[in-house]
């Protein structure tokens, strides 16, 4: 499966830059900016449908950052969009220092290429989201990130190895992806870039000893 990542730009500007056919395009949060809720249902904006129509064009899946707005309430979200459909909005469920407010809820995608978890920006720091989004089926993991500090290529490939579902990250001029292994499988500053994610499913069987638990000893009838 390939991911074409978007680290530079705006969604209605992404056809100038050329492109390649890609099964999933993900921007970071420079592409729509602030979406207001009410102005979306008043046709006073038109945010979301632009994301919907590239995906239409592109008859691929596309995942976009923004900030959404609910009578005031700002959050950190993802529009998730595919073949020209709005498939749900992502919101991030951890706030830091109260910049914005939190969401709730993480949501399993089922596209045309396969179990898609979407978690938000910081989220990443939480691997809990990550957890149990693998947890719940997802056969990969897609974050839509703002400014890149340096530790999140560590927080990638450390919650790839650990959950065992493929990470990929995609921020403000910098996109990676983490595979199961612990490795990266690709990295670029470049927008467009465009990286091939496995999604392997492999299973192991894990035992582990610890004290409680008590079960009285059954009764005979």
């Amino acid at each position: 499966m390939e991911i074409c990542f978007v680290t530079k730009g705006r969604v209605g500007d992404f056809y100038k830059y050329g492109y390649q056919k890609s099964d999933v395009i993900v921007f970071g949060f420079q592409a729509v900016g602030e979406v207001s809720y009410e102005k979306e249902l008043k046709n006073e904006t038109f945010y979301f449908e632009e994301v919907a129509r590239l995906s239409k064009q592109a008859s691929n899946v596309v995942v976009c950052g923004c900030v959404t707005d609910t009578k005031g309430h700002k959050r950190k979200s993802a529009v998730v969009a595919e073949n020209g459909r709005i498939l749900g909005v992502s919101d991030m469920l951890n706030v830091l220092d109260g910049d914005v407010s939190c969401g709730a809820g993480l949501r399993v995608y089922e596209t045309k290429v396969g179990r898609m978890g979407v978690i938000v920006a910081e989220d990443l720091y939480f691997p809990d989201a990550i957890a149990s989004l693998s947890l719940c089926g997802a056969d990969f993991i897609l974050c839509p990130y703002g400014v890149i500090d340096g530790v999140e290529s560590v927080l990638c490939r450390s919650s790839a190895f650990y959950y065992g579902v493929p990470v990929a990250l995609c921020g403000i001029g910098y996109s990676l992806i983490a595979e199961p292994s612990g490795g990266l499988a690709f990295s670029s500053p470049l927008s467009p870039a465009y990286g091939q994610i496995e999604t392997p499913r492999e299973y192991h069987l894990i035992e582990t000893r610890r004290r409680g638990f008590y079960k009285p000893p059954k009764k005979e009838y």
